[in-house]
């Protein structure tokens, strides 16, 4: 019987890491796998963070030692298809453990070619993207037909872009729209790489007529919606500019609700400035206070990009703070009804301390309407 083929990551500092492929990177013919690495601390909901579109463009490091415990099954994905580069694990179960379980881990990599390597000490990697912030990587096997040496991936990795100044969310969002039914409200949710239970969780109280991310305002608005629904997306939001054009003509015209993505598009539609974090939020325990109450809500985070707090001041009002960073969580627009969150309320994986937003969201509707 074969053993694990050895591989190796390689960052663009120059940094080596040892492992063995699994998912594509155990085909002795996969191409190196490239992109932004960056560190996700959620213990669990593995498989909806490697669905999740905004990780297009990275490679996802898990900081828990132990991933596909419990396997996989079509119910937990959260798009459509897999938009990561790439996964990185200290060690992945053999066997799954659930009985929701329908494929094992490995073996979902595999049928959606997404390279994965293992063997990583994911505790020096996580140190060392904390200490440097988010860096491109490059990985791929180092032995058998079609093995790739240091030089190769070094150049890969010196080579890959990263997330800055490219345009992800034309890679992500739905190419046709579609109706998700639910309850009497009628949303349009602009599609910048919306996760699957977000959809769910609006149409708990709308019908949501989901629409490509660069549908026009004019085309929304024909629609005729109770409100506007931001998603999030992956990347740099200033590549978004159609998008950001869109937002502002919406602006004062119907009740408009972001999250993630979203709220970084609807701070530039207003003039706001945005900023890239070092190594981002990524994980599901997130303390973020709300202004308003004084509480503290643990939230699901996964981005990059922030809102430079200062740029809103006297068109909005920050509604949440990050209490490990003081990053702006949130805001609230002075003279028009419009609001948004950083965090994911609708918290797949993730706590559900923040889903009342959606609640919010149906109140500004409503009192709008009335």
């Amino acid at each position: 019987m074969n053993g694990p083929t050895p591989a190796a990551l390689v960052l663009a500092d120059g940094s080596v890491f040892e492992g063995e492929s699994m998912g594509t990177g155990g085909s002795q013919t996969a191409p190196v796998a490239t992109g932004e690495v960056v560190f996700n601390t959620a213990h669990s909901g593995y498989q909806e963070i490697i669905t999740d579109p905004s990780y297009a463009g990275q490679i996802i490091t898990f900081t828990y030692p132990h991933i596909g415990n419990y396997g996989t099954n079509p119910d937990d994905n959260e798009s459509r298809g897999v938009f990561a580069r790439g996964v990185i694990v200290r060690d992945m179960a053999r066997r799954a453990s659930s009985w929701r379980s329908e494929t094992p881990l490995q073996k979902f990599l595999t049928d959606h070619q997404l390279p994965a390597i293992g063997g990583i000490d994911t505790r020096r990697l996580t140190r060392l993207i904390r200490d440097s912030g988010a860096i491109p990587g490059a990985f791929g096997p180092t032995d058998g037909p079609g093995a790739l040496d240091m030089a190769a991936l070094t150049a890969a990795a010196k080579a890959e872009p990263g997330t800055d100044g490219v345009d992800l969310v034309s890679q992500v969002t739905t190419p046709e729209p579609y109706v998700i039914a639910g309850g009497p409200k009628r949303v349009v949710a602009m599609d910048f790489g919306m996760k699957t239970n977000i959809g769910h969780m609006l149409s708990t109280h709308a019908t949501v007529e989901v629409v490509p991310a660069y549908t026009s305002a004019d085309e929304i608005l024909a629609m005729s919606p109770d409100g506007v629904f931001l998603s999030n997306g992956p990347g740099d939001p200033n590549m978004a500019q159609p998008a950001i054009e869109n937002i502002k003509k919406l602006l004062g015209e119907v009740p408009i609700f972001g999250i993630c993505l979203g709220h970084q598009l609807l701070s530039l539609a207003i003039g706001g400035e945005i900023e890239k974090l070092p190594f981002g939020h990524h994980g599901a325990n997130h303390p973020v206070r709300n202004l308003a109450t004084g509480k503290v809500e643990i939230t699901s985070q996964n981005h990059n990009f922030a809102v430079v707090a200062d740029s809103i001041s006297g068109v909005a009002e920050v509604s949440h703070i990050n209490l490990n960073d003081g990053v702006c969580e949130g805001m609230i627009l002075n003279d028009i009804p419009a609001f948004s969150v950083q965090h994911h309320p609708e918290a797949s994986p993730g706590p559900h301390d923040s889903a009342y937003l959606f609640g919010s969201f149906v109140d500004l509707m409503d009192k709008v309407g009335s």
